[in-house]
């Protein structure tokens, strides 16, 4: 397993931008397929957006669009994964976790054993 530190949330105005970090220990970091999941207050963990070793993405794709406002990257050689929120609406508001797993992207929470302590944003109207 990994270890995971998130950083980057904060409070900001409908329509800001936001960008998450989440840094991983370990030698093995490129081997790894990253994931951001967000849970809202009374709300399940939701994926939104994952990216395997090499660079591959899959973004969640629901009505509130994340596709087209949120983009996920990864720096193999600084162990980080990222997440770019722009236009932020209200609705994105949530704690956001990274994870990690072996081998191939999955959306699949249950996939992942290694979760990061999460990071705040708050996204006000």
């Amino acid at each position: 397993q990994v270890q995971l530190v998130e950083s980057g949330g904060g409070l900001v105005q409908a329509g800001g931008s936001l960008s998450l970090s989440c840094a991983a220990s370990g030698r093995t970091f490129s081997t790894y397929a990253m994931v951001w999941f967000r849970q809202a207050p009374g709300k399940e963990r939701e994926f939104v957006a994952a990216i395997s070793g090499s660079g591959s993405v899959n973004m969640a794709q629901d009505s509130n669009s994340l596709k087209g406002r949120f983009t996920i990257s990864r720096d193999n050689a600084r162990n980080t994964v990222y997440l770019q929120m722009n236009s932020l609406k209200p609705e994105d508001s949530a704690v956001y976790y990274c994870a990690a797993k072996p081998g191939a992207l999955t959306s699949e929470r249950t996939e992942y054993g290694s979760w990061g302590q999460g990071t705040q944003v708050t996204v006000s109207s």
